[in-house]
């Protein structure tokens, strides 16, 4: 190869690595939108314009060590033996179908019963499969482990960290039984030190190893307890180590016996009433849209003290269009997995063919700081009081309606009964994919849960068996 056909390959490798937009991201997005119900194509939908939605892994661990009621997981769930070398195998399965099929770029979380149960290098060791997929991963937890398993993670075997950045989602609710120290608490508010302390193991570990995170707190939501969404909301913002609150109303799903209560009396409305009594202010969640918004609530912003404010507030022109030309120029652009340079010459590429970015950009960064007070705003970056802080509702739907509104979906069929019609749209609008190998297929999380979890865990329960009987010996040694 000659020194000028050397230097055609170099720069042939700069331009695609700095692309603004994947081909094969742009191919994904292209895919979701015109998979998206009518309806759901609004102009502050995320799917197919910026993102192809979240993915998560199934049947990798489906063991859990506490009881919930309810439980989404089906009734031979705790039945299956974790075993890492299934897992990891299953992890990498998976993760090979959704990079194929939705591009190279996506957040994902490491689900199943409860992922602290792994072995800490089988933990870390699945989210390095994760992450070489070119996938964000969050490990998901009821958050009952201690420090020396989140370090056993996070190091490795000298010391060394493995990641600059870890992500969690700790589930903390009072209708969860046998946490450690803790095994039947009657409030939500006796999970508040629980709660903080697993806040405060993470605040640790960037002290002492300079590992980042971001941290997720969920709840489930019953009759039982949405008194207490509101208190909770306020306690969990105000301890300062959680990037985002989200709540789940509870759906007939999973195993029966532990349904308790009718949970349609919960919905998406109710919930949200309470986040914005927790937080004493409204909560604007109409600039942005995950999916179908019967499913997905999601207000994206950060605080300014003890103040929320949203990242856009779509009634504001400057702030809307801001939007709609991000949507427009800037979709699909892989901010969080680029590494800084990248970034840089990829945002450079866009601006190059869309100068007029750069006034837009400006206009909204202003209407903002107003919005926050410049004043307030300055002291609360001096004070280090200035931090992100996103606010999720995700309603799951009853198993009853979504069987047989997904058999007639996998036969072509539009529903007659508008139960499962709706059940359909949000279903065609799921913002969260599970892959199966064995068929190629793409799933929403309601069908998983609702329709594939108790086959899988009926076959999990043959394969992996929580008794291993060693085998008979016979001989000398015996």
């Amino acid at each position: 190869m000659t020194v000028r056909e050397k230097f055609e390959a170099y720069v042939r490798r700069i331009e695609r690595r700095t692309r603004p937009v994947d081909p094969r991201t742009r191919a994904a997005l292209t895919e979701r939108w015109a998979a998206l119900p009518p309806a759901a194509r609004t102009p502050a939908q995320t799917l197919g314009r910026h993102a192809v939605g979240c993915e998560g892994t199934h049947g990798v661990f489906p063991k859990c060590n506490l009881t919930c009621s309810p439980c989404y997981h089906s009734a031979d769930a705790n039945k299956v033996r974790i075993d890492g070398e299934h897992t990891l195998r299953e992890v990498a399965a998976q993760f090979e179908l959704l990079a194929e099929r939705r591009g190279p770029r996506a957040h994902a979380q490491l689900i199943g019963g409860e992922v602290s149960l792994l072995d800490s290098d089988d933990h870390a060791a699945a989210l390095a499969i994760m992450r070489e997929h070119g996938r964000e991963p969050m490990s998901f937890t009821h958050g009952d482990f201690d420090y020396d398993y989140l370090q056993a993670v996070v190091l490795d075997g000298d010391g060394q960290t493995r990641f600059s950045r870890v992500s969690f989602a700790a589930h903390f609710d009072k209708l969860m039984r046998g946490r450690s120290g803790i095994p039947r608490p009657r409030t939500e508010a006796e999970l508040t030190p629980y709660r903080r302390r697993f806040a405060e193991m993470f605040t640790r570990l960037k002290s002492e190893h300079g590992v980042a995170s971001y941290l997720a707190h969920n709840m489930t939501v019953t009759p039982h307890n949405i008194d207490e969404v509101a208190a909770v909301t306020g306690e969990v913002v105000g301890m300062g180590g959680y990037s985002m609150v989200s709540f789940q109303p509870a759906a007939f799903v999973g195993d029966e016996r532990r349904w308790s209560g009718d949970y349609r009396e919960i919905d998406i409305d109710i919930v949200w009433e309470q986040i914005e009594l927790g937080m004493g202010q409204a909560i604007s969640y109409q600039s942005i849209q995950f999916g179908d918004p019967r499913c997905n609530r999601t207000a994206l912003g950060f605080m300014v003290g003890s103040t929320w404010h949203p990242f856009l507030d779509v009634t504001r022109p400057a702030e809307e269009r801001a939007r709609d030309e991000f949507f427009t120029h800037l979709g699909g652009v892989n901010f969080g997995g680029s590494d800084p340079l990248t970034l840089i010459l990829k945002l450079l590429r866009v601006l190059a063919g869309h100068p007029l970015g750069i006034v837009v950009a400006g206009r909204w960064f202003a209407s903002v700081l107003r919005r926050c007070g410049p004043r307030n705003a300055v002291l609360a970056f001096v004070r280090r009081d200035l931090r992100p802080m996103n606010f999720v509702v995700h309603r799951f739907m009853d198993a009853e309606n979504v069987a047989p509104a997904w058999k007639l979906m996998q036969s072509g069929q539009v529903a007659a009964d508008p139960v499962l019609l709706e059940t359909q749209e949000r279903l065609a609008a799921c913002t969260y994919s599970m892959a199966h190998p064995e068929t190629g297929e793409l799933v929403p999380a309601c069908v998983q849960h609702s329709v594939l979890d108790p086959g899988e865990n009926q076959e999990l329960r043959k394969l992996l068996p929580l008794l291993v009987t060693k085998p008979e010996t016979t001989g000398c040694c015996s």
